[in-house]
């Protein structure tokens, strides 16, 4: 059959709908085997979709559509694959005129100035850089991320042009300043990861009975070991020793001691779990995701950091697979990146617990009857009750506070 048809593939048990984001070949364009054709957004991740024949690209969805998975998008005309161009003649006697070179056709220039990635898209648009002024580097002239990023760069550092001479006129009565008391409103749909983030967190607020408990943690250890063995660490592993990284292990040998916090609740069981898949709150451009890095209890700490690392330049380009954002047991948020001083996270579902960072800051403390302004970070602990009693928050956070607090304990298994 001459034409064939491209539909929305199954891409997991969980996901059943997607969003059509943009088309990054033209209508009509000629396509390639396996040459991408679209990008869709699940309520994970962005992804990708493929030509599955070479031919005749003819559009069916339209960007910003909602798809059900099994959903006609495309269809190839293969028979356009087919014809190839004709032989040359053979030279005749007569000399001819050179014909002039053909000037592009609009759909191929439009796909010679490139599509821009997810994340790049954002920083173009925040920048204020039409896409079509930025030659990409990526797979078939496609602008990558830190291709926007040095057309930004390149913007703010060009010297403006010198302005000509104006001749000078009449003084004129002072333009309206149209941006003075307006009250102009801007209506954007959801994006479908924001659509579902904010399904999730109103079910984890409804169908969990869900507590904060809160405690602080002296920083000073943590921060006189990192600046002790930084330089070390950084020459062994090429990464940094973060403070991520040293909550991960503390976390994970408590929750192995403490199954209940690292538990779920399924109908009326509860399950579970003999490893510490800690899920990570990474912010990106079209929302929060939390891929998790898997039995965390088994892993050092510079493989934390290099897999953490990992996650949130794949998470920050829209490069995370579905099966990089499945799964945890547990999650940490750092809400300290931010200058967040104290807040109250939501717990993950189907997780029974959450564990928000904060920022570091000097107060007075008392410590063996003297005031000392020591480093100081809050914590907050956001548990299920249903399955966590209260008690056993508050011992969670107390071991997770103490084995920071003193990090030759973590170190040494105590």
């Amino acid at each position: 059959m001459p034409v064939i048809e491209l539909k929305i593939p199954n891409l997991g048990e969980s996901i059943s709908n997607v969003t059509f984001s943009k088309w990054l070949k033209p209508d009509g364009s000629t396509v390639s085997m396996d040459e991408p054709l679209c990008e869709i957004e699940t309520e994970k991740a962005n992804q990708e979709l493929s030509a599955d024949s070479a031919g005749k690209l003819i559009w069916v969805a339209k960007e910003g559509e909602d798809l059900a998975v099994g959903a006609l998008f495309a269809k190839i005309d293969t028979d356009a694959a087919g014809a190839a161009p004709a032989a040359p003649s053979a030279p005749a006697t007569t000399s001819e005129t050179p014909a002039a070179p053909q000037t592009p056709t609009a759909a191929s220039a439009s796909y010679a100035a490139g599509h821009p990635s997810p994340a790049a898209a954002k920083i173009l648009q925040e920048g204020g850089v039409p896409a079509s002024n930025v030659a990409g580097t990526g797979r078939d002239g496609r602008i990558t991320k830190e291709d926007a990023q040095n057309a930004v760069a390149n913007k703010s550092q060009a010297p403006a042009a010198p302005a000509a001479p104006a001749t000078p006129a009449a003084p004129a009565a002072a333009a309206p300043n149209n941006s003075a008391f307006s009250r102009d409103d801007r209506r954007e749909r959801m994006s479908r990861m924001r659509r579902t983030i904010a399904k999730r967190l109103v079910s984890a607020k409804n169908n969990t009975a869900m507590l904060t408990t809160f405690n602080e943690v002296d920083m000073t250890a943590v921060m006189e070991l990192r600046e002790k063995y930084q330089d070390a660490f950084v020459k062994k592993y090429g990464v940094k020793l973060g403070f991520m990284s040293l909550f991960a292990k503390a976390c994970a040998k408590v929750l192995m001691e403490m199954p209940d916090v690292n538990a779920k609740i399924d109908g009326d069981d509860v399950v579970y779990h003999n490893y510490a898949d800690i899920s990570f709150a990474i912010s990106t451009p079209t929302g929060l995701v939390v891929p998790p890095i898997r039995n965390v209890e088994s892993l050092n700490f510079a493989e934390v950091e290099l897999k953490l690392k990992e996650l949130a330049v794949k998470a920050r380009d829209g490069k995370l697979s579905l099966e990089e954002m499945s799964g945890g047991t547990f999650t940490i948020t750092n809400g300290g990146v931010f200058g967040s001083l104290l807040s109250t996270p939501i717990i993950n579902e189907p997780q029974s617990a959450i564990l928000g960072m904060h920022s570091i800051k000097e107060r007075p403390v008392a410590i063996n009857g003297e005031v000392k302004i020591r480093p100081m970070m809050y914590l907050a602990l956001s548990y299920d009750h249903r399955i966590i009693d209260g008690s056993t928050s508050v011992t969670f956070l107390v071991k997770v506070k103490n084995l920071i607090e003193d990090p030759t304990l973590l170190l040494m298994d105590l």
